[in-house]
């Protein structure tokens, strides 16, 4: 068998991890330490092929993979997307480039003979994952991957050992939410909203966003009023039907059965509902749809306060939504948002907006992205989701239930996952939130396919910065592919890593305790881990899952 680094007379061929980024200009290293890989029962392990071939034009290669585990394993190649703009002029030094140009980021499916196109002269890489369940036995598996000749004869190859840990990876007990914008599919796909092709994309996007690690779903009960232009308007989405009549309201909650139950049979397990209020101060309505004297109408919008008019369709519509959750057996498994992203100078609309609600909300859960610990501390947020670069007063303060995010505006020091930021910054992640014990993360984008403010709907695969607004990756994690089926990315797929190592450090807790795991997540460290300080390189992560592996395979408590 060949080493993890394989050269024929056209073909270099090097394995990599699934932390590495390879660009067409550069020839990735070849590290064996990063290339011993190990999953236990229920993980996905991935790793990357990385080939350039010296050939004078393209040419179509068959790869092919021989190994025992060969039913649990899907080959796919690393696409390149553009960016114009990968990265805010304020920055550290954990970049991987900063400059406009291509970045690898997008898995395309092969042909199904597994036969692919490589280019002359430049690096490619293709993504390797392995499904790791019961059915395989522990221990140690090769994993050979090939380029074949037109004659089926090998070009080149290299040899991957993959070891099976056969412990089951718990559930994840974690919230994760990344926030699904039903709207931006409906517009890409060019179909009506809730309509039968809807839903089926629909459908599709979800079993991947719970495959992912998704267990909480945004739920439009009304159309969600997030990054929308003052006055503008967002493509309607909205599954509660509801009609007026003598300033009395009828609710319709079929649309809402129905997505509930998609969700779930998918595997969702919480529901996040829509924002109540307006974004960045809680100043106004969500854009409503009413019937009313026969007609289907905007009843409520920008032109709406906070509080009044809007207050009495509340005083109704919370109780009869949550009676309506209440038989689902779902209000203990639902939160509810005030508005998104408030700061200091909206404080008193904030609190006006809340105080309207809170009294058919009391015995609910109420999250809200927020960065400023005077929400907190005034008993304005019940359950505070804050950036990361913003948490300390939070940590130190021991706030319970406390959950995090991060944006465009975490671009320095701390985890995200921007094209131009290394894969390891994104996995950090995990072992971040496991060791502040957060209950739940949230990201604002899944899918967001619109540029800044939602003026109007964008082609991801063309523009992946918002048109010149966020870096690019900060929107979405997957892209919109033919047939109204996802294609996932590779941040997608070190997120998901990111959970696995969460769920693996639970696992290990259950063993020897809380303590006893972060004494291993900061042996050899100079400073304690905090979301500013950690360890930047693969190896860490590769070698704490080791650690992990090797204390639940033993005797060893501590």
């Amino acid at each position: 068998m060949s080493m993890g680094k394989a050269v024929s007379e056209k073909y270099s061929m090097i394995l990599v991890s699934s932390m590495e980024k390879v660009f067409t200009d550069k020839e990735p290293l070849y590290f064996p330490e990063r290339c011993a890989f190990q999953g236990l029962f229920g993980e996905n392990v991935s790793f990357q092929l990385a080939i350039r071939a010296d050939i004078r034009r393209k040419e179509k290669v068959r790869l092919k993979v021989y190994s025992d585990l060969e039913p649990y394993i899907k080959v796919r190649r690393v696409a390149l997307v553009p960016s114009e703009y990968p990265a805010h002029p304020e920055k550290d030094g954990n970049y991987l480039k900063c400059t406009p140009g291509l970045y690898p980021d997008l898995l395309k499916e092969l042909d199904e003979d597994g036969e692919t196109a490589i280019l002359p002269g430049i690096w490619q890489s293709f993504w390797i994952d392995i499904d790791i369940t019961d059915k395989i036995k522990g221990g140690i598996h090769p994993v050979r991957v090939c380029v074949l000749k037109d004659d089926d004869t090998v070009e080149v190859e290299v040899t991957a050992k993959v070891e099976v840990i056969p412990i089951p990876l718990p559930k994840l007990t974690l919230y994760h939410t990344e926030w699904f914008h039903s709207d931006c599919l409906a517009d890409y796909y060019k179909v009506l909203p809730f309509s039968e092709e809807h839903w089926e994309i629909l459908k599709n996007f979800i079993e991947v966003y719970v495959r992912r690690g998704g267990n909480t779903i945004l739920t439009p009960v009304f159309t969600p009023p997030l990054d929308t232009e003052v006055g503008g308007e967002r493509t309607t989405v909205q599954l509660v039907g509801i009609s007026e009549s003598d300033g009395k309201y009828k609710f319709d909650f079929n649309k809402l059965e129905r997505w509930i139950a998609l969700c779930s049979e998918a595997g969702i397990e919480y529901f996040e509902i829509a924002h109540f209020f307006t974004q960045w101060g809680a100043g106004f309505a969500p854009k409503i749809m009413v019937e009313k004297n026969g007609k289907l109408i905007r009843r409520f919008g920008w032109d709406t306060p906070a509080v009044g008019e809007y207050t009495v369709f509340l005083e109704q519509f919370i109780p009869a939504l949550k009676t309506f959750l209440s038989e689902k057996n779902l209000l203990d498994k639902t939160f509810f948002h005030i508005s998104d992203e408030p700061r200091q100078e909206h404080i008193k609309e904030y609190e006006k907006a809340r105080l309207s609600v809170l009294p058919y909300l009391k015995d609910c859960k109420i999250i809200d992205a927020l960065s400023d610990y005077k929400f907190y501390e005034k008993g304005l947020v019940d359950i505070p989701v804050c950036a990361i670069n913003h948490i300390e007063p939070f940590i130190e303060n021991n706030v319970p239930h406390l959950w995090s995010y991060y944006c465009t505006s975490q671009y320095e020091l701390v985890s995200n996952r921007f094209f131009s930021m290394p894969l390891a910054r994104t996995r950090i992640y995990g072992v971040l939130v496991y060791k502040f014990g957060m209950e739940g993360i949230l990201h604002w984008g899944f899918n967001f396919y619109n540029n800044q403010f939602s003026k109007k709907a964008i082609n991801p695969y063309e523009v992946t910065d918002c048109g010149g607004s966020f870096p690019s990756g900060d929107a979405f994690l997957v892209y919109p592919g033919e047939g109204g089926k996802p294609e996932e990315s590779i941040r997608l797929m070190a997120m998901n890593e990111a959970l696995q190592d969460y769920r693996a450090l639970k696992l290990l807790e259950a063993k020897i305790g809380k303590t006893a795991v972060i004494e291993l997540l900061e042996e050899g460290l100079s400073e304690p881990l905090t979301f500013f300080e950690y360890p930047k390189s693969p190896e860490y992560l590769i070698m704490l899952r080791r650690k992990i592996s090797r204390i639940l395979t033993s005797d060893e408590k501590v």
